[in-house]
């Protein structure tokens, strides 16, 4: 088993509600146990700016699914909450984004899969979730989270609840 990081966001629809069922839906994948999820953030948009604020929110999971079939439920599940991923789209407003951001302490860097999440130890409204369910987890290159954390603004997002 392996302890998965994964972060959640959503601007479109119900986000609070959407993230935080999301976050029921991670325990009910194959192979995968919830072992903590964060409290919910409000945070401005990233990258594209001209959209609605984001809520994010991450999860921690125990899994014995191999990271590429992890991955393949976490954009299964986006799939069922509505999720459309348009290609050369990035940064849109979206109704459910997950994110693998860690597994375990590994470096995978496969073409459909970058682990830890290439922007993972620049972008707060990753890691300040992520440090409600798993402070000293390492960024492999990094350092752990809290201290990646603390290098960087966090500005502008706020906890909104659980």
């Amino acid at each position: 088993m392996v302890m998965a990081c994964i972060g959640l966001g959503a601007n479109l629809g119900d986000a609070p509600g959407t993230v935080r069922a999301a976050i029921q839906a991670l325990g009910r994948l194959p192979q995968t146990r919830l072992l903590a999820a964060s409290r919910l953030y409000r945070t401005p948009a990233w990258g594209k700016q001209d959209q609605p604020d984001f809520i994010n929110a991450a999860a921690a999971v125990e899994t014995s699914l191999p990271a590429p079939e992890l991955l393949a439920e976490l954009l299964s599940t986006e799939q069922a909450f509505g999720r459309v991923r348009n290609p050369g789209e990035q940064w849109g407003p979206r109704t459910l984004d997950l994110d693998l951001l860690l597994y375990g302490e590994q470096v995978i860097d496969l073409p459909q899969l970058k682990v830890p999440h290439p922007y993972l130890h620049e972008r707060a409204f990753a890691l300040l979730p992520l440090a409600d369910v798993a402070p000293l987890a390492l960024i492999p290159g990094h350092g752990t989270v809290r201290d990646t954390l603390a290098v960087i603004k966090t500005c502008d997002i706020a906890p909104i609840g659980g």
